[in-house]
C-alpha cells in the first residue's frame, strides 16, 4: 500500500463478529476463556486489547516496522525504551531535545546508573568521538524541539553500525507522512501520539515502533510488566486521527511554509527557523530526508527581549497560547517559560533557547487568517 492508503487500511481488519468497519472500543479488563489457558488471543487488557491492538498494527504499518506499541504518553514510551538498558550503560542523545525527555534522562534514570551524554548531532563524527564500549543507545530527535535542528539519520545509523548500539528516533515533529526513520536504518521510532498522530488535542498518548519482531517482543514485555499502556478509548481516538494524518500534515506543511515566509519578511523578526526555508543551515538535508517540512516554526525578535515575546504571545487570538503541538488548531508557545522550563537556564543559554524565542505549531486554518493574527500581535 501507498501511504495515503496505509493510514486508513494498514494493518486493519473489519471486526469479525459484526463486520463493523470501525474497530469497536473494547471497554473490558478481561476476556472469557474456553478452558484454562485456552482463549481467543486476549486474556487481560494490560497484555493486549483489541482496540489497542488495532492501533498498534496501524502504527507498525505507517512506520514500516515489525511491531507497534501504544502507551499512556510519549514519556511512558521513552521510559519503556530506557528499561531495555542495564545499570552502567551509556546513552548518547542530541543536545537540543524535548524538555520532558531531558528531565527523564537526568532526574530519573541517572540515579539508576545510566549515563547520558548530550552532543550536537550536526556532525555524526562528534557522536563517534564519545562512543564507548558501554554505549547502548543513541537517542535522536529530528527536527528537534524547539530549534528545528535536523539530524542525518542515515549518518547516525552508520556510526552505530556493528557496535551493538540501538538507534532510536523521536519522529513526533516529522510524522511518518514526512519521514520514516526505520527505512533510514533506525531500530526504534518514538512518537508523542498526543501530537500529530492524534491530531485533535483531545488525547495523551505515546507510541513505539520496532524495526524487527525480536526487539518488538522485548519492548512489549516491558510494556506489559510496567503497565504504561494506552486505554481502549484513547486508542480509538489516535487510530481515528491517523486516518486523516496525510491530509492534515500536508495542510500543516503548506501553512507552515506560508507563516515562515511571512515571518522572514517581518521587520520585527530576527531569525526564522524552519527546515523548508533556504536560510535553514540544513535545508539540503531536509529536502533529502523529508517529504515536506511540517508545521513547526520557531523565531526570535530583533530586539532580543523576552518582554517582546511575551507581549506578542498575549496578543495572539487565532493562535492559542498553550503547550503541546500538532493539533488542527494553531498554538503558540514560549519554550523558556513553558515546554523547556525544566532545562536549566545555563543549558538553555548554551543551546540558544533564548528568552525571546517563540515556537509556533501552525494548524490547518486558512493561512490568510493565521498571518493576519500574527500581524495584529506584532502591532
Amino acid at each position: 500500500m501507498n501511504f495515503n492508503t496505509k493510514v486508513i487500511h494498514g494493518g486493519q481488519h473489519h471486526e469479525s463478529a459484526t463486520g463493523s468497519v470501525n474497530v469497536p472500543v473494547f471497554l473490558t479488563s478481561t476476556f472469557a476463556q474456553k478452558s484454562p489457558g485456552v482463549h481467543s488471543g486476549y486474556e487481560y487488557s494490560r497484555a493486549a486489547n483489541p482496540t489497542r491492538q488495532a492501533l498498534e498494527d496501524s502504527l507498525a504499518s505507517i512506520e514500516n516496522g515489525a511491531r507497534g506499541l501504544a502507551f499512556g504518553s510519549g514519556l511512558a514510551a521513552i521510559d519503556c525504551v530506557l528499561k531495555l538498558l542495564n545499570p552502567g550503560d551509556e546513552v548518547i542523545a542530541v543536545d537540543d531535545l524535548y524538555g520532558g525527555t531531558y528531565r527523564m534522562f537526568t532526574r530519573l534514570f541517572e540515579k539508576y546508573q545510566l549515563k547520558f551524554t548530550f552532543v550536537n548531532f550536526d556532525d555524526a563524527s562528534k557522536i563517534a568521538d564519545v562512543i564507548t564500549d558501554k554505549t547502548k543507545l543513541i537517542w535522536v530527535e529530528t527536527p528537534t524541539n524547539p530549534l528545528m535542528k535536523l539530524v542525518d539519520i542515515k549518518a547516525v545509523v552508520e556510526v552505530a553500525k556493528g557496535k551493538d548500539i540501538l538507534v532510536a528516533v523521536d519522529n513526533t515533529f516529522a510524522t511518518p507522512y514526512l519521514q520514516r526513520p526505520i527505512d533510514l536504518g533506525a531500530d526504534i521510532v518514538m512518537h508523542s501520539a498526543t501530537k500529530y498522530l492524534g491530531g485533535h488535542s483531545d488525547v495523551i498518548a505515546g507510541a513505539l515502533i520496532a524495526k524487527d519482531a525480536e526487539l518488538g517482543e522485548k519492548l512489549h514485555f516491558i510494556q506489559f510488566a510496567s503497565g504504561g499502556i494506552l486505554g481502549p478509548h484513547d486508542s480509538y481516538l489516535v487510530l481515528r486521527g491517523i486516518k486523516t494524518l496525510a491530509l492534515r500534515v500536508q495542510r500543516h506543511s503548506e501553512n507552515g511554509m506560508a507563516v515562515a515566509k511571512y515571518l522572514e519578511s517581518h521587520p520585527a523578526v530576527d531569525k526564522v527557523i524552519y527546515p523548508g526555508l533556504e536560510s535553514h543551515p540544513q535545508y539540503d538535508l531536509a529536502k533529502s530526508q523529508m517529504k515536506d517540512f511540517g508545521g513547526m516554526v520557531s523565531f526570535t525578535f530583533k530586539s532580543g527581549k523576552k518582554e517582546d515575546a511575551i507581549k506578542f504571545l498575549e496578543k495572539v487570538k487565532v493562535f492559542t497560547l498553550a503547550e503541546s503541538l500538532g493539533g488542527v488548531e494553531s498554538l503558540a508557545n514560549h519554550p523558556a517559560l513553558m515546554t523547556h522550563a525544566s532545562i536549566p537556564a545555563e543549558k538553555r543559554a548554551e543551546l540558544r533557547i533564548t528568552d525571546d524565542l517563540v515556537r509556533l505549531s501552525v494548524g490547518i486554518e486558512d493561512a490568510e487568517d493565521l498571518i493576519a493574527d500574527l500581524e495584529r500581535a506584532f502591532s
